[in-house]
């Protein structure tokens, strides 16, 4: 199973499709599965394939060696010429976001280790955050180092913080938060905390995420199918 880890240095590419109805999203998910289980390119490591929870839509969590590798998949005919036209004609919004991992943090039970599998049962949360470019480096910090009282909210697991590299259909500079919780319970009660009662540490770096943050969106997800080079 896929692992996320800043050791890796792998290139990581966030493929975030949404769409308007559950039918289209599953849809998405089987055109997806297709892609991800016929996969031979060269330097591609392995895809995650997501389904969205709270809004329909789906996210492929793609591990490559290089961007060069990357590019070649998008310069050839078979990605310009059937894979977006067919994606396009049942999305709302396309986003290709390539990444560099730059942080990970997990509850100590996890002992470090991050897992993307459906084996598992994460409700993942995915977070873009657009960012002045100037800005970026600190709201990067903000969201990995500023968060380590993390570890202390019920049923949070991991998260896992990304630089946005460039993109395809999004402009600007970005970062992205990968992050596993428990369950839907925990992390909405997390989320929906009134900022009077979020203690000091959380209240400061939230306000200063705010600041920084030109704008941003999330979903949330379950992971439904994965594959790895070679398998």
């Amino acid at each position: 199973m896929p692992i996320i880890s800043t050791e890796d240095n792998y290139l990581t590419v966030l493929n975030l499709f949404t769409t308007d109805t559950p039918e289209h999203q599953d849809q998405l998910l089987t055109e997806m599965r297709k892609i991800v289980d016929a996969a031979t390119y060269e330097g591609w490591i392995s895809s995650t394939v997501h389904a969205g929870q709270d809004s329909p839509g789906t996210a492929n969590l793609i591990q490559w060696r290089s961007g060069e590798d990357l590019e070649k998949r998008y310069s050839g005919e078979e990605f310009k010429h059937r894979t977006l036209p067919v994606f396009r004609e049942i999305t709302t919004a396309i986003r290709l976001l390539q990444n560099e991992i730059v942080f990970t943090q997990t509850h100590p039970d996890l002992a470090g280790r991050i897992e993307v599998s459906p084996d598992r049962d994460d409700y993942t949360v995915i977070e873009v955050l657009r960012v002045a470019e100037a800005d970026q480096a600190d709201l990067v910090k903000l969201l990995g180092e500023g968060q380590h009282w993390l570890v202390n909210v019920p049923g949070y697991r991991s998260h896992s913080v990304f630089r946005g590299l460039r993109a395809m259909f999004v402009e600007g500079a970005f970062a992205v938060v990968y992050s596993q919780w428990d369950s839907k319970e925990s992390y909405d009660a997390f989320r929906s905390l009134p900022a009077e009662r979020k203690p000091e540490p959380r209240r400061a770096n939230d306000e200063r995420i705010a600041e920084l943050t030109v704008a941003g969106d999330s979903n949330t997800y379950r992971v439904v199918h994965t594959r790895a080079a070679g398998a």
